[in-house]
């Protein structure tokens, strides 16, 4: 029940006016491939688990791959805090927004 409650929210929060970070570097990625139902999925799942300062940051990660790894190779506290968050919001949008 609850997976349904989620997945509907995801699915209803999507008639959004505005595209958020996430949402926008997927659709300028050429592997979403101007996909909107699915970036804005992906947008949704990034709603619930990152801040938008977040956002900003890992919407980066879809122009330069390279920035994710140098993230999860840190040993920074705040960069694994943002990791673990960042780890959490893929999990999430693999779980809803796949087909």
């Amino acid at each position: 029940m609850r997976k349904f409650l989620l997945t509907a929210g995801l699915v209803m929060a999507g008639t959004a006016a505005h595209a958020g970070p996430i949402e926008t570097a997927c659709l300028a990625s050429p592997r979403a491939n101007g996909d909107r139902a699915l970036c804005g999925c992906i947008q949704q799942a990034a709603d619930r688990t990152l801040h938008r300062s977040e956002q900003r940051r890992a919407a980066k990660f879809f122009k330069d791959p390279d920035q994710a790894q140098q993230v999860r190779m840190s040993k920074s506290d705040g960069d694994n805090e943002f990791w673990a968050r960042y780890r959490n919001f893929g999990e999430m949008a693999e779980a809803f927004c796949t087909r």
